[in-house]
């Protein structure tokens, strides 16, 4: 349009000028006269009808000028329109499929998004939304193939598209590839907090802890989650970790990773009461004894207590000896009663045994005090007053177990926390 626009001012231009010298002359009263001659060949007109004739030369001159240019441009200006529709109509193709990704259409979305991807100004985008499709209607042979046109399309977008590999294959649980594609752009971005973020999830979903332990510090460093996430991140990893060792039984490794664990985790509630447990399990309760007669001199708590019960001194008169220390503050306490009988009867005093337990009995009867007071008993052959405890520390057992039951009716799992087995 500003092309004609100029174009009609020229010959208004040229046209104007005519039309004044012929004015001009024609106010003279004398239109003037030419005369041309070439050979044998001569042109005789006035100077105002070769000026008209040469305005008019121009103008076609002018004309097919131009109707050569733009015939010379036609073909790019075709290509331009059609691009500019093909990629108009990929825009809209793309919002389709996005929509009917979102809605659940998978097939249809993936169709149509596949369909324009080589016309989208933007084709990352239509591969990526079309692997997330396939994915979500189970083609995973076409999810990876969708995701390789991606990458020939935009190489540059390395870590774009290997976050959404890895995010469709933990989705499929397929954990050793998700891994494999994480652990690579790890290499590529280090610090990147998407990377770092999925490998958490990787790793969690594995239940590979040491990954996890690893992994932690760039949780941290990045800024990946909050202080608060990253602390409950650490403790569940250790717990993990210590009952992981604690399988294995093996009381070298337990003692390394229990130094290796930060002092703030270790004062976590429950962290320090299953390195106990584990150790004891272990057998190595005597190595801490004293670390665990330390925890209740520092803080009260019945669960360590029942582990120090569980320790096979050699001297269990001199382990008794301890433990009846803690009477003088915590003389009420059933718990503490129960561990000392117990402790009485690995220290063969028996009188001391039978008070500590008809004691904690009083004052909360328990199964493991009525099977130890039935024991002692019975090597009184004192058979019926055994009998009554036993059968006293059956219905408890089955009162508990009842109790358990009205709880959790359905049987449904117990919400994720620590559970210390207290080994005998």
């Amino acid at each position: 349009m500003r092309r004609l626009a100029i174009a009609a001012a020229i010959l208004a231009l040229v046209a104007g000028a005519a039309y004044y010298v012929y004015r001009h002359f024609l106010a003279q009263g004398d239109p003037g006269y030419v005369i041309i001659g070439y050979g044998p060949w001569t042109l005789e007109s006035s100077l105002v009808i070769l000026a008209g004739a040469l305005t008019l030369a121009f103008i076609l001159f002018y004309a097919i000028i131009r109707l050569v240019i733009h015939a010379l441009r036609l073909p790019r200006i075709l290509r331009q329109r059609g691009g500019r529709r093909r990629s108009r109509q990929s825009q809209e193709a793309l919002i389709t499929g996005l929509i009917e990704s979102a809605e659940g259409n998978w097939e249809k979305a993936e169709k149509t998004l596949i369909r324009h991807a080589a016309d989208s100004g933007v084709p990352l985008i239509n591969y990526l939304t079309a692997a997330r499709a396939a994915h979500s209607r189970g083609a995973a042979e076409q999810r990876d193939e969708y995701l390789k046109l991606a990458h020939e399309a935009m190489p540059e977008a390395e870590i774009a598209i290997g976050l959404t590999r890895a995010e469709l294959q933990l989705s499929d649980k397929q954990f050793d590839q998700a891994l494999e594609s994480l652990s690579q752009l790890n290499r590529i971005a280090p610090t990147h907090a998407a990377v770092l973020r999925l490998l958490h999830q990787a790793y969690a979903q594995m239940e590979d802890w040491e990954g996890l332990r690893n992994l932690i510090p760039s949780l941290h460093t990045n800024k990946v989650m909050m202080e608060a996430e990253i602390k409950l991140l650490e403790t569940e990893t250790y717990s993990a970790l210590l009952k992981q060792h604690a399988e294995a039984r093996d009381a070298a490794r337990l003692k390394k990773l229990w130094e290796n664990i930060p002092a703030h985790i270790r004062k976590a509630p429950g962290i320090e009461t299953l390195y106990f447990a584990a150790m004891i399990d272990a057998g190595a309760g005597l190595e801490i004894e004293p670390a665990v007669r330390a925890s209740l001199d520092r803080e009260w708590n019945q669960t360590v207590l029942v582990l120090y019960g569980c320790i096979q001194a050699p001297d269990a008169g001199q382990q008794l000896a301890q433990a009846e220390k803690w009477l003088v503050r915590h003389g009420n306490d059933a718990v503490l009663l129960r561990v000392l009988g117990k402790l009485a009867v690995r220290a063969r005093q028996i009188e001391p045994a039978l008070r500590y337990l008809d004691q904690s009995l009083e004052l909360e009867p328990s199964v493991e005090a009525c099977q130890l007071m039935g024991d002692l008993l019975l090597e009184q052959n004192e058979t019926a007053a055994a009998c009554a405890c036993f059968r006293r520390g059956l219905l408890l057992a089955s009162n508990e177990v009842i109790a358990q039951i009205d709880q959790n009716p359905r049987g449904e799992s117990e919400p994720a926390g620590l559970e210390t087995e207290t080994p005998d």
